[in-house]
């Protein structure tokens, strides 16, 4: 459906967004940055570089996110590492994940159909026990997928690769969000916790916002996050991917009439 003039909150980071930015706009829409999150390096790398000089004592490598990806490889530079052992498997959660992969050079030998880390286990072989895995992640990442590992007799390594820490928007961007938006997007859990700790810090409502918003989640994991939150008027992407945000959107979202007040679809 036309999301011509549409007003939709993206809290991803600002380096991130562009792409999400980009296709909003090609649909008519009017995508306003509100970023709640930023990525910074870790606070230490001595885990994280004993690993990466450590790489041929792993079976598989499992990355994440683009965070994941970036943060590897900019160390590998940095260690003056030159290729990754070829009997190391590696798999990417989500589309967006092995795609940076390949444009570091890197085959992905796994990607799941859903892009949900507990979904994973099948794909990494019939017997994983003993098998060495390596996960760089979020200092926020959950751990259901190396819990599940590690209770089928795998051994788990996480190493904190990157941070992702609150970003206070600026008061711009404060003011966007007062003049009232159609959709707030979601991109991870880290992403609805901000911005309810965000826009309660700024004296507002997160369950009463100017334009009673539409709350639009990238997957189930990050719609969990929003319904712990409390919030509601939620719509969740089936292709937990940003062309998949847009479509729940354009095809499922409902937006209030500024005039009138009555929601309608548009």
């Amino acid at each position: 459906m036309n999301l011509t003039n549409k007003r939709i909150l993206i809290t991803r980071p600002r380096a991130q967004a562009e792409e999400l930015a980009n296709a909003l706009n090609a649909e008519g829409a009017q995508p306003i940055f509100f970023p709640v999150i930023k990525i910074i390096p870790p606070d230490y790398f001595s885990a994280f570089d004993f690993a990466l000089q450590s790489l041929e004592q792993f079976d598989w490598l499992i990355l994440t996110s683009i965070h994941g990806v970036d943060a590897f490889f900019k160390r590998f530079e940095v260690l003056g590492i030159k290729w990754i052992p070829p009997h190391l498997c590696v798999a990417a959660v989500g589309s967006k994940t092995a795609r940076r992969l390949s444009e570091y050079g890197v085959r992905t030998d796994y990607v799941p159909d859903e892009y949900i880390p507990e979904t994973m286990l099948p794909g990494f072989g019939k017997n994983i026990y003993g098998k060495r895995f390596l996960f760089p992640q979020s200092n926020l990442a959950r751990t259901v997928l190396a819990d599940r590992i590690r209770s089928a007799g795998g051994l788990v390594t996480e190493i904190v690769a990157y941070q992702t820490v609150i970003n206070d928007p600026d008061h711009t961007e404060i003011d966007e969000l007062l003049a009232g938006v159609d959709v707030v997007t979601f991109t991870s859990p880290s992403t609805v916790q901000n911005f309810v700790a965000i826009v309660q810090k700024n004296g507002l409502d997160p369950l009463n916002l100017p334009g009673n918003p539409l709350f639009a989640c990238i997957g189930p994991i990050t719609q969990k996050a929003a319904e712990e939150a409390g919030l509601g008027n939620l719509v969740t992407a089936s292709e937990y991917t940003t062309d998949g945000l847009i479509e729940v959107i354009a095809n499922e979202g409902k937006f209030v009439n500024k005039e009138t007040g009555i929601q309608v679809n548009t």
